[in-house]
């Protein structure tokens, strides 16, 4: 892969669902179909909308370390990004990546104390296409 920011990213902003996984209290891998990112920076940091009263969130809480999964079926590519999630709940990271219609979720707006980001950090990944798979490094 020449350019792992512009292959990624194209798979990336192709997505309309995405795949987050965290590690749960016995150790064990969980995945959960997310949303497309709000907002990333390059391939390293990706910015997702959840619930604070999640299970999700408590797994984050007590391990940040995760993976997120982009698929694109059409051509059968893949992508898992290995890194770390930070649950954010201070005004700015809500209002970063807040949009009019989430009120539909959150009913109290971007101040809704059950509106949390989860910022996404990555440090390395594994592509897959053409039934070749190859590691690479997130700068």
């Amino acid at each position: 892969m020449r350019d792992p920011e512009k292959t990624i990213g194209n798979i990336v902003d192709k997505q309309t669902v995405s795949f987050l996984g965290s590690v749960d209290e016995e150790g064990f891998p969980n995945i959960k179909a997310m949303l497309q990112p709000r907002k990333r920076e390059g391939i390293r940091t990706f910015y997702f909308t959840t619930n604070t009263s999640s299970r999700r969130v408590a797994q984050f809480r007590e391990n940040d370390r995760s993976c997120i999964y982009f698929c694109d079926r059409r051509f059968f590519k893949g992508v898992m990004l290995k890194g770390t999630i930070e649950v954010l709940t201070d005004p700015a990271s809500k209002e970063l990546i807040w949009l009019p219609g989430d009120t539909m979720y959150y009913k109290e707006g971007v101040t809704d104390p059950d509106y949390c980001v989860l910022k996404f950090t990555a440090f390395s990944g594994r592509y897959y296409s053409g039934f070749k798979s190859e590691d690479f490094s997130v700068e």
